[in-house]
């Protein structure tokens, strides 16, 4: 029998007793020893960790029930916890850190009957759209290996594009989640804040970070989405929602809903060939059954601005733990007299450039006599920002643009140029400052790369999100890459 793909063929495959959980724990391994040498989509493949999970799962599963995810391998963005593991968040900080506990999404997956097979490259702690501000290389995009998987969740997006794994796990502050599945042609999933809990996840932007799933299809989506998901008493931050059945939502039908486009946001700095893609999709989804109307987001255009204020100032609160002493890695290089100071230079010299950069930001804009003139101002333009969604879900069910203004660009040419790297998230981060739901589903194809089209609805509507997803995935002629034997 041949392995199967998608998750839910695995899990069924593996219930039916057709094959094994090792045979496909297998099969992963042997695709990742193929394909990651040129893609460089895992920091660490724990191979002997999963085969005896899957051995446990095959010798004590019994009928598969209440195991949503049986067998099904998956892999975990590096700075997401894993007991026993290391957790890098592809930090030379945390070069040799091996958590003693594991973050509560990996402790859900592993209840569900999920295989977790390694740890994903990213931007360091997270800050980047390009996976190239990684300490330990870039991640290339499948597609084209001379271009980027986008970021920061770029090792998960590129490992399920190539056929490596199934599903895995990303974080997205501004669009990390979504921003690189548009760009290696994968169904990328941001829930709502608070949906997910982050206990475990290494801190970027408390205030807008989320944890969320990457998968070849939105039914697959939504079963890691529906696994993970739930409140969390060890997050303060974690929402007590019911959390619906979203795949009973997926019946490729979105007769009924209205979907906004701010058209205005599109006048500017979108490639031709994304803008085309973007409205195939919107026809197809017309003709699924939904309305689309043309809305304003006024304050939308900000978003960048605002992001990078707010994500900044945050990662500097967050990142400052990370001074040896008690967090990161502690450099001692200088002898019997070391100092204090000495711990805090030589630790936070292994920062990564990007990283460096950010937290000067943020602290700059803390700073006193700044603070009111930047961070405040920020947070009131956010509250703009989230209250142009609510004037649009009063009008419309759900928002849709391109996830990202280009299709991949190649490594290196924006690695000069941070504003140009950072408008790649012109039209995701506005979901993070509003803390709303958003998904990036593939639409088509531009230059022969993929292209993303991301939908936002209002706050704990998931399962509206992945049914429109589900709807175009069925209608536009979009196929997943196949990587060569």
């Amino acid at each position: 029998m041949s392995i199967p793909e998608q998750a839910a063929e695995i899990r069924a495959a593996v219930v039916s007793r057709q094959i094994s959980a090792v045979e496909i724990c297998r099969a992963t391994l042997e695709r990742i020893r193929q394909h990651d040498g040129r893609i460089h989509a895992f920091l660490h493949v724990d191979e002997a960790g999963a085969l005896a999970r899957a051995e446990r799962l095959d010798r004590d599963a019994g009928s598969g029930a209440g195991l949503p995810l049986l067998g099904v391998p998956i892999a975990v963005k590096d700075n997401i916890c894993t007991a026993g593991i290391p957790t890098t968040a592809a930090s030379r900080l945390l070069e040799r850190y091996v958590p003693p506990y594991s973050a509560t999404v990996v402790s859900r997956l592993e209840r569900a009957g999920a295989v977790i097979v390694g740890k994903t490259n990213c931007d360091e702690f997270a800050m980047g759209s390009s996976t190239e501000h990684s300490a330990f290389g870039p991640t290339r995009n499948p597609w084209a290996p001379d271009r980027s998987p986008g970021g920061s969740s770029g090792g998960s997006a590129a490992a399920v594009a190539a056929g490596m794994v199934p599903l895995a796990l990303g974080s997205d502050t501004g669009g990390s989640i979504r921003q690189p599945a548009s760009l290696c042609g994968v169904v990328g999933l941001k829930p709502t804040y608070g949906r997910v809990s982050r206990y475990g996840l290494i801190a970027f932007g408390s205030s807008l970070d989320q944890i969320g799933p990457l998968a070849r299809t939105s039914r697959d989506a939504a079963a890691l989405f529906s696994a993970i998901a739930g409140h969390d008493p060890s997050d303060s931050t974690s929402a007590d929602t019911t959390v619906a059945d979203c795949g009973a939502a997926l019946n490729g039908d979105a007769r009924g809903l209205r979907i906004g486009v701010p058209r205005d946001l599109l006048e500017h700095g979108v490639e031709p060939g994304v803008r085309e893609a973007f409205e195939r999709g919107l026809a197809a989804l017309g003709e699924a059954g939904a309305s689309i109307t043309d809305i304003a987001l006024p304050h939308a255009s900000l978003s960048i601005p605002v992001y990078y204020l707010v994500a900044n100032a945050e990662a500097s609160s967050n990142l400052a733990r990370y001074d040896g002493v008690r967090y990161g890695t502690r450099i001692t290089a200088h002898g019997p007299r070391t100092t204090l100071s000495d711990i805090y230079y030589g630790t936070r010299a292994l920062f990564g450039a990007e990283a460096k950069r950010r937290i000067m930001i943020g602290t700059f804009v803390l700073s006193a006599g700044y603070y009111d003139a930047y961070y405040a101002k920020a947070q009131q333009v956010r509250s703009l920002i989230r209250h142009d969604f609510e004037q649009a879900f009063a009008r419309v069910d759900l928002v849709a643009l391109p996830t990202s203004p280009t299709v991949a660009f190649k490594l290196g040419e924006r690695t000069a140029d941070p504003l140009q790297m950072y408008l790649s998230d012109v039209f995701t981060v506005a979901a993070n400052l509003a803390g709303l739901p958003a998904v990036s589903v593939p639409c088509g194809l531009s230059d022969r790369l993929p292209v993303g089209l991301q939908v936002t609805a209002r706050p704990f509507d998931e399962a509206t999100l992945l049914r429109v997803a589900d709807a175009l995935e069925r209608r536009v002629n979009f196929t997943p890459l196949k990587m060569p034997a």
